[in-house]
């Protein structure tokens, strides 16, 4: 169901109890959907299965493996006092 945001202010213990007992509750404002009220229950089983943010990073490639290696070309010599300033 959709709700907009004034009704879902003042009718909000019933925008909670709609999202318990009949699935997410969509929140309008000016016409445009903005936020989903749903059960705590509904959001754990979203969120299941899904790592955290840790996980995510110790599931990437190891980076001790990697062969990193920095390019030893000296870096080219730039001579600014020669310049001229842009005319205007």
């Amino acid at each position: 169901m959709h709700w907009q945001l004034q009704e879902a202010k003042q009718r909000f213990s019933e925008v909670v109890r709609q999202a318990e007992a009949h699935g997410p509750q969509i929140v309008t404002r000016h016409g445009h959907e903005v936020v989903v009220v749903l059960s705590a229950d509904e959001y754990r089983r979203l969120q299941a299965g899904r790592p955290d943010f840790k996980d995510f990073l110790l599931a990437g490639p190891r980076l001790d493996v990697l062969d990193i290696r920095r390019d030893s070309t000296p870096a080219r010599i730039v001579d600014l006092a020669d310049s001229t300033p842009p005319q205007a």
